[in-house]
């Protein structure tokens, strides 16, 4: 199968869909992989690299698409992109079109079949391609609260650790799954008073046995997550429903209640944000302030450390991107009902549940989307 890796052209976007060592087991498997000019640059991965390992390199992203099969992407198609894509063509990327429904247009438009990271699932009911990005984002969502919090980034000007003779900082992580889990990690590790806040009991009590006592749990009511959130320097907004639009659990005029200089970082802003207040931002223009509170909003986090985050990625992408390219994506999903889950979009049908359902839409049952043409 020919299998294309186009340059990312989302603003301040270097992960790439596929890293050399990636295309090298491809290639060994008997594949085709087109790779456009410079599109591991952001990684350190030169054309030279990909060449050597049996790539071949085109100059420009509409070569690329009409002639790749199967396009193998990091982040959702932008509209150029989704114009170049074709009925019969596979796309596999991260997509969330619950809160993006020009892109489901687009797609729908396109007739081609869409798999969604975000959205393939595995036997105890995780979320495998999301994992290792939520891993990268929790980290880095204290990183960037840390630095949001001084007072050149327009915040409080405190220090989450704290120093002797003063109180460390209030960290409010709101979720207890993977992302939460490592920005909880991350903030106890820097000394900050640390509180997790889930509606679920067993994940508390999970949590609780992980940090033994060194992170605060706090299951979720109206009054426990408004008292939390104005006691808090920094906001953590970590909650997920796969597919589904994020839930606004933050609303807009709890803002001017909060401390003044506090900082929220809405990791959930690809789903929309689980903040009222929340607008997606870049990497160029990454905070804006409203009510007093900096708000950090990059729907591309671990794009900021793209290396990293790419061969984190593709550990956990390419048995998925094998199994396309060697059985087809109608084989490949018959015969897995957890990748057949990301089956979003195929010949103009929405094909996931919640994302239907988010974007208004009737939606095409996956299975029988199998009986239809490719």
């Amino acid at each position: 199968m020919q299998i294309g890796v186009p340059k990312e052209i989302k603003v301040h976007e270097y992960r790439v869909g596929l890293t050399p060592e990636s295309v090298h087991e491809l290639v060994h498997h008997g594949h085709e992989v087109l790779v456009q000019r410079s599109a591991g640059v952001g990684i350190g991965a030169a054309d030279a690299d990909y060449e050597a390992v049996g790539a071949r390199i085109v100059d420009d992203a509409r070569q690329l698409f009409e002639q790749a099969a199967l396009v193998v992407k990091v982040k959702e198609p932008q509209p150029d992109e989704c114009r170049m894509l074709r009925a019969g063509q596979v796309l596999f990327t991260y997509l969330h079109l619950a809160p993006d429904p020009r892109q489901a247009q687009l797609l729908r438009e396109s007739a081609c079949t869409a798999i969604a990271y975000e959205t393939v699932t595995d036997a105890r009911g995780g979320l495998p391609l999301l994992a290792p990005m939520s891993e990268v984002a929790g980290r880095m969502a204290i990183q960037v609260g840390a630095v949001a919090l001084q007072k050149a980034g327009g915040g409080r000007g405190v220090l989450l650790g704290g120093v002797p003779g003063v109180a460390p900082g209030n960290v409010l992580v709101i979720g207890g799954g993977t992302v939460g889990t490592h920005a909880a990690r991350m903030a106890a590790g820097l000394g900050a008073r640390v509180t997790v806040i889930d509606r679920s009991l067993q994940r508390l009590r999970e949590l609780d046995e992980l940090f033994q006592g060194r992170v605060n749990t706090q299951y979720t009511t109206l009054h426990a997550l408004e008292t939390a959130v104005l006691e808090a320097d920094l906001v953590v907004g970590a909650v997920l429903v796969p597919g589904a639009a994020a839930p606004k659990l933050v609303h807009r005029d709890m803002l001017p209640r909060m401390r003044a200089g506090a900082v929220v970082v809405d990791v959930a802003i690809d789903q929309g944000g689980c903040f009222e207040s929340s607008r997606p931002t870049t990497h160029d223009q990454p905070t804006y302030v409203e009510s007093g509170v900096v708000h950090y909003c990059v729907a591309n986090m671990p794009g900021a450390v793209a290396r990293s985050s790419t061969y984190a990625l593709n550990n956990a992408t390419l048995p998925f991107v094998l199994s396309l390219a060697g059985k087809g994506w109608k084989r490949a999903c018959a015969e897995d009902p957890h990748l057949l889950d990301g089956l979003n979009a195929h010949r103009g049908h929405i094909t996931h549940a919640a994302v239907a359902q988010a974007l208004g839409l009737a939606g095409l049952a996956p299975r029988q989307a199998l009986t239809m043409p490719d």
